[in-house]
């Protein structure tokens, strides 16, 4: 190869590495702030989701006072002589006790948007590794062409294998959580308090509409700033305006 030849293949990989380099630190500044955002968030809500939890957890067990009750009254029934009352009061009444149905379902809900929370929490600390991954081993060693051909090959990697489908799948999981943790607390107050659960119904339903149309106009019309992870993988699976019309 003449020496014009190979200036020109040092030139085209040096301007290479220096055009990829501007956008792989874009990308991955992008996607950490995005996982950071994600572990803040998911920890903050885990917190309150756990609370919300604990202070139902009662509803699933029986009173412990039903017991000291029940003796008390057998001890009474004793005491006035009425053996064939206090024969027929049972001494446990927690053998006998099962939770409403409904306090079942509600925390099936709460328990569902914790572990979702969760599981987007591991999902950041993955997405996290994988973009350190990418960052310290893109280029490897040898020379300015091979380097230049080993990150061509990681990148590709990322977008054969839907790295950034898979990393925005996982804010979407955190607002799956979110919507069912709001679902549970709507049914809770329902039981206890209906005009307060109707507030909460109000505001969920209305962030559900308001979420529901940014999803919407981003398909609709490409250059809409309203940009949402539910939106970039739709997209992504060939859900667009096209489509919708």
């Amino acid at each position: 190869m003449s020496t014009g030849g190979q200036d020109n293949r040092y030139r085209f990989w040096g301007l290479y590495g220096q055009v990829a380099g501007e956008h792989d630190q874009k990308f991955l500044d992008r996607h950490t702030d995005d996982m950071e955002s994600i572990l803040l968030f998911s920890g903050l809500f885990s917190t309150v989701s756990s609370a919300f939890i604990v202070a139902m957890e009662s509803n699933l067990s029986p009173d412990p006072s039903d017991t000291t009750n029940a003796l008390l009254a057998q001890l009474v029934q004793i005491g006035l002589g009425n053996l064939t009352a206090a024969g027929s009061t049972p001494v446990d009444p927690a053998s006998a006790w099962s939770p409403a149905a409904s306090t079942v379902r509600i925390q099936m809900v709460a328990y569902a948007s914790l572990s979702m929370s969760l599981l987007a929490a591991f999902g950041a600390v993955l997405g996290k590794q994988w973009l350190g991954y990418y960052k310290f081993s893109r280029y490897g060693r040898g020379s300015l062409e091979s380097r230049g051909k080993r990150r061509q090959e990681m990148f590709d990697g990322l977008v054969t294998w839907y790295f950034d489908a898979v990393v925005q799948s996982f804010p979407v999981l955190l607002q799956i959580s979110l919507l069912l943790f709001e679902i549970a607390l709507c049914a809770h107050m329902w039981y206890q308090q209906p005009s307060i659960a109707w507030v909460i119904i109000a505001i969920t339903v209305s962030g559900f509409l308001f979420y529901f149309l940014t999803v919407l106009a981003r398909l609709i019309s490409p250059s809409c700033p309203f940009q949402t992870p539910m939106s970039t993988i739709l997209c992504m699976l060939g859900i667009d305006s096209k489509i919708i019309s």
